[in-house]
């Protein structure tokens, strides 16, 4: 089944609020997926550092000089942060490929979560409820961001197999549906040279609008594009750096609910994810309309 919840603010004022908001919302949602759990943050955004969260089943083996060994790497100084399994690891901008390169030649079993300027994920099996504890969600702040709760039904119940899936710099996915394409759909990102880790699905349909954005495509005209390109059923939540977006296929099988005020656009699989939202009482509450791109931006 899965469970999706999203947050996109507009009042910069509730930014200290985001990670608690999202998670009351992921919690909510538990009984929709309860095998693995993640959430994606857009924080702290930087001109000239860049971030790359990471992850080790082996943290206190595995992160233990790993920021000395990559600024001997890099030449420059990296620091980094620990959260219990995850390590967010920051770096000059101009030398993120290559931090990220040397981090995948490690002997050290590190898997990298998300790059970006501003985007963390922080995903882990397990319940929403225990996974957000270990991160300490709650105490986390930012502009917006996105939640998953899964039901694995097409992959293992692993940590990489868990959502969302970060395939471009600072853009995410998570996704409920099942796409039948997926397949032919990542041996041809592939061949374009796009990264995908797992035998996801879903991460073969974040993949697939980071393809085309780098081609120059918006979010929104991405967006657009999957409706013929996908098959299958599906609702996406999507984070770029400075946007958040929402569709669902033309059958749109899968449950969905928006809500709006002039503070914030909150989305749930199930309205019981909303109702604990600041002002939700006077929101603009909606289902989003098959085959119809929302899409907000800062």
């Amino acid at each position: 089944m899965c469970g999706i919840v999203g947050l996109f603010l507009k009042d910069k004022a509730l930014e200290p609020q985001l990670g608690a908001l999202l998670t009351d919302m992921l919690i909510t949602m538990t009984d929709r997926g309860p095998d693995s759990a993640g959430i994606a943050i857009y924080n702290d955004e930087s001109t000239s550092y860049s971030k790359i969260t990471v992850q080790s089943d082996t943290p206190e083996t595995s992160f233990a000089g790993l920021a000395e060994t990559l600024s001997e790497a890099l030449g420059a100084e990296v620091g980094i942060t620990v959260k219990d399994t995850h390590a967010v690891l920051v770096g000059p901008a101009d030398k993120l490929a290559q931090m990220r390169s040397a981090i995948e030649a490690m002997e050290t079993p590190i898997r990298v979560m998300s790059t970006g300027d501003s985007l963390e994920i922080y995903k882990e099996v397990g319940l929403p409820k225990n996974v957000a504890e270990r991160f300490n969600v709650s105490a986390m702040n930012g502009s917006h961001g996105i939640g998953h709760t899964r039901m694995a039904t097409e992959s293992a119940v692993t940590t990489m197999g868990a959502h969302p899936f970060n395939t471009g710099l600072d853009q995410c996915l998570v996704h409920n549906g099942s796409l039948s394409n997926h397949n032919s759909l990542r041996r041809r990102l592939r061949r374009q040279g796009v990264h995908i880790e797992t035998q996801n699905d879903s991460e073969v349909a974040a993949a697939y609008l980071t393809w085309k954005m780098q081609n120059g495509a918006t979010l929104g005209e991405a967006l657009e594009s999957s409706l013929d390109d996908l098959d299958g059923f599906f609702t996406f939540v999507v984070g770029t750096k400075d946007g958040f977006g929402v569709v669902r296929d033309p059958i749109a099988c899968k449950p969905a609910v928006m809500a709006e005020t002039d503070q914030y656009v909150a989305f749930g699989s199930e309205y019981r994810a909303l109702v604990n939202l600041p002002g939700i009482e006077d929101a603009r509450v909606w289902e989003p309309e098959p085959a119809t791109v929302y899409f907000w931006n800062h």
